[in-house]
């Protein structure tokens, strides 16, 4: 047992006492892991993020940041023997884990709570159950030519208070005539013509996603901070269209040697998709049903959501309200996060609470960001109820990935690790203790071979340290 030899004034903790106990249980619970932990070469950044998927047909066509590879999902199925049967994403963002599983003949089934993820999705099913060939062609002609120009319409584009000023005014006038304009088509050359437009939203606005919220270029006449941000060439609404249309199209128009569209050699699974909070659904779903589960949860990061996607919930309609009660359904990554009221969601949790309860360097943990909060050295007092609640609610979701998985199944989890106030927070140990008590056994921890820098926060007081980035590997007992 660690000694907490803690001694301070009220108010003012001994950070350096707190900081060397941390590290203390840190390294503990890190040996404990030491046989698990394996540094992986083949796990570049690339594969466990969206890059891979930048030259992938169909992946490719909305750049989800926050997304893995396809190429990742593919490659560990094939290590781990993941063959065939269901599997689950609880978070399945823009749906790489689902198609990619479907493309592999397995049925897959995932959760998503924000809108922008769900219509991807969505558009995506509706593309890979077939296009006609009329639609196809219709579909080549808004490519070549300005059909909205011709428009004597347009729909007001939805706006929160966020994203007011976010386009040039050409622009934005296009983007209302296109509206209008889409309008007119049926119902599939609809979805893609505004699936289309979801995609190039940043590219033609004053925008850029920058983690925690949207960078705004000086040109948008928006103060942001003292740095200028020059985000560079805004693409012209036309081009931009036109070129994401053509890109679809020919990721799906058929090939010479082929009679129709989407013909493969292997039957694709099925993709089911649940619509909300994976807090609120996967307590919904049977027992021992998956093969498999792979996932990448939101990191406790800080990092909202519904601010670096606002441009996107915007178009599709979600106002100000809805924002709000996204965000607190999200699992608590952010520091506007409320704190949940997890019994009340759902009374078997008790058990997963527990073991967050007691995990040791956990607590300690929050004790220190406490503290640091209560003596004003933190640069947000919302930091330790969100690291509070991001643990717990992990907790709570893999206690159900337990219970929803058949007995030897293999559960892969993509996530970093985080450092606040000096403290690191080894997210990859303390979630692989968790599962230890909730009814799994560690098989490995996938290091990659480069970690991840320090956050710009801390660069100037703590430095760059690396922190592993880590794909888990977890066994259903």
């Amino acid at each position: 047992m660690v000694s907490y030899n803690v001694a301070s004034k009220p108010g003012h903790p001994n950070q350096n006492d707190y900081l060397t106990n941390i590290e203390v249980l840190d390294y503990e619970l890190e040996q404990h892991f030491q046989p698990c932990f394996v540094v992986q070469p083949a796990l570049t950044r690339s594969l466990v993020s969206f890059q891979a998927n930048k030259v992938r047909p169909v992946y490719r066509w909305y750049k989800y940041k926050e997304a893995f590879s396809a190429s990742l999902v593919e490659y560990l199925f094939r290590s781990y023997d993941v063959e065939g049967g269901r599997v689950l994403d609880p978070f399945a963002g823009s749906g790489t884990a689902l198609f990619a599983a479907s493309e592999l003949g397995i049925d897959s089934e995932g959760i998503e709570l924000l809108p922008i993820g769900q219509q991807i999705i969505a558009t995506k099913k509706l593309i890979d159950s077939g296009i006609s060939l009329a639609d196809l062609k219709n579909l080549k002609h808004w490519a070549s030519s300005p059909v909205w120009e011709q428009s004597q319409d347009a729909i007001p584009l939805p706006e929160l208070r966020i994203t007011k000023g976010a386009y040039p005014e050409n622009t934005k006038q296009s983007i209302e005539k296109y509206l209008a304009a889409v309008q007119k088509e049926n119902e599939t050359v609809r979805s893609v013509l505004f699936f289309a437009l979801l995609c190039i939203l940043e590219s033609t606005s004053y925008t850029r996603k920058d983690g925690q919220y949207l960078r705004w270029d000086y040109r948008s006449g928006r103060k942001q901070g003292k740095k200028i941000f020059d985000k560079g060439e805004i693409s012209s609404f036309k081009h931009a269209i036109s070129d994401k249309l053509s890109e679809i199209i020919g990721d799906i128009a058929p090939t010479e040697k082929q009679t129709e569209l989407f013909t493969t050699d292997c039957p694709q699974g099925s993709i089911e998709l649940h619509n909300g909070s994976c807090l609120e659904i996967m307590p919904t779903l049977p027992s021992n049903m998956y093969d498999a589960i792979i996932t990448s949860p939101p990191y406790c990061n800080r990092y909202d959501y519904t601010r670096t996607y606002a441009l996107e919930l915007a178009l599709l309609g979600i106002n100000e309200g809805a924002i709000v009660d996204l965000r607190q359904a999200m699992l608590s990554c952010t520091v506007e996060n409320r704190a949940k009221d997890l019994l009340a969601i759902n009374p078997a949790w008790r058990n997963a609470i527990s073991v967050a309860d007691e995990q040791r360097l956990l607590q300690l943990t929050l004790s220190y960001l406490e503290k640091q909060r209560d003596a004003g050295l933190l640069n947000n007092n919302g930091i330790p109820r969100m690291v509070r609640g991001y643990f717990y609610e992990m907790a709570c979701i893999i206690s159900e990935c337990a219970r929803v998985m058949k007995s030897g199944a293999s559960l892969f989890m993509v996530n970093d690790n985080v450092r606040y106030a000096g403290a690191s927070v080894s997210v990859d140990t303390i979630l692989s203790d968790f599962a230890e008590h909730l009814g799994f056994t560690v098989e490995k921890i996938l290091v990659l071979p480069n970690g991840k820098g320090n956050s710009s926060q801390q660069m100037g007081e703590h430095g760059r340290e690396a922190l592993r980035k880590c794909v888990y590997v977890w066994k259903k007992i």
